[in-house]
């Protein structure tokens, strides 16, 4: 009997574990579909691939469900002043802006005054830029960001974000 309790335990805690994978995947699917329009037209502008806009955004705001998403509209883990206070009395490291175009702007003009910057605009290479961002110190985790960035290029095919025409890339998915 306490064989099969046990067996049952798994069971659920790996039916759980699937369930989350699902539901993040989804939620991630829907975070890049409803943002490809804008990250598209931001890259347009600044140079930088519409594909790394949208994956470090959705690795930085959980896919838009994260905290500092909902609360602050902060999509890119941004740090600075806010005016948000919790039940707790305490308040947030994360900027506030007072819509999401406001958080993505913010990001492309920080990008923008990076010393590699001027060398990286308009090249389509996503992993070059990463890499650029991870070496400049955009993450506190060089390593395990690029990894998740990477990863979301891959499970979620932004590659084709990058070098499309923009009308095409508009089009597609």
């Amino acid at each position: 009997m306490l064989v099969i309790g046990r067996l049952i335990k798994r069971c659920l805690v790996t039916l759980s574990l699937v369930a989350v994978v699902f539901s993040a995947n989804a939620q991630n699917s829907s975070y890049i579909t409803s943002h490809k329009v804008m990250a598209t037209v931001l890259s347009q502008y600044y140079g930088i691939p519409a594909s790394v806009i949208l994956a470090v955004a959705t690795i930085e705001s959980s896919g838009g469900a994260g905290p500092a998403a909902r609360v602050l509209n902060n999509h890119f883990g941004m740090e600075g002043k806010n005016n948000f206070v919790n039940k707790r009395g305490h308040k947030s490291r994360y900027k506030q802006y007072p819509n999401e175009l406001a958080s993505y702007i913010d990001f492309c003009q920080v990008v923008s005054r990076k010393s590699f910057y001027e060398d990286m605009k308009g090249n389509d290479d996503s992993r070059a830029w990463v890499k650029a961002l991870s070496r400049c110190g955009y993450s506190e985790v060089p390593e395990e960001w690029e990894k998740k960035v990477f990863s979301v290029f891959a499970v979620y095919k932004l590659d084709h974000y990058t070098s499309k025409p923009f009308n095409t890339m508009l089009a597609s998915r």
